[in-house]
């Protein structure tokens, strides 16, 4: 049997709805067609995710692509966890351009404030990480609050003055440092 685009578009919807699927939309400013504007797609439990992967740890271990798409994955479902009870309620969006730059997440609140995220399944940071961001920050100009690298590392690093590496623990640990620069 074979799906059309309205056949697609109505099983996202219905999987959307029964809150399987998460789809961030693409951020723009009117970058007119400069920019990818499809939908980017997460499943809403992780352990599902790996499961219909046929992938486990020593599987991820092995294919550190795949370990990365699980990763962004696992860090996007923590964080609209936040965001449904946070003051700030962003959006949660995706930025990505035709010539391959891009952020893994763009929260951006009512007012307009703007913080990229990225997702790195490593445990090292390095300035070259954020290169997405400072493409992003570029584009949002004033908007933009903060770029944030998650890693899986131990420390909150400094990248400069508005670009920061925080571990993947700050998503779960109440007294984190990096806990107000996600909800600012």
């Amino acid at each position: 049997f074979q799906l059309t685009n309205s056949t697609l578009k109505r099983y996202l919807v219905l999987l959307e709805t029964v809150y399987l699927v998460v789809a961030l939309q693409p951020w723009s400013r009117n970058l007119g067609k400069r920019l990818v504007k499809s939908p980017k797609l997460f499943l809403n439990d992780t352990g599902l995710l790996c499961h219909l992967l046929e992938c486990n740890a020593k599987g991820l271990e092995r294919n550190r692509q795949m370990l990365g798409f699980v990763f962004e994955n696992f860090v996007l479902m923590e964080l609209m966890k936040q965001i449904a009870w946070s003051k700030t309620q962003p959006s949660a969006l995706h930025f990505r351009t035709l010539t391959g730059q891009e952020v893994d997440i763009v929260l951006e609140s009512r007012s307009g404030r703007v913080v990229g995220i990225e997702c790195k399944a490593s445990s090292s940071v390095k300035l070259d990480d954020f290169k997405g961001i400072q493409f992003l920050k570029e584009q949002a100009r004033e908007s933009f609050h903060r770029g944030i690298v998650i890693y899986t590392g131990s420390e909150t690093l400094s990248f400069g003055e508005d670009l920061t590496a925080v571990p993947v623990s700050a998503l779960w640990e109440i007294f984190s440092q990096a806990t107000p620069a996600l909800g600012s």
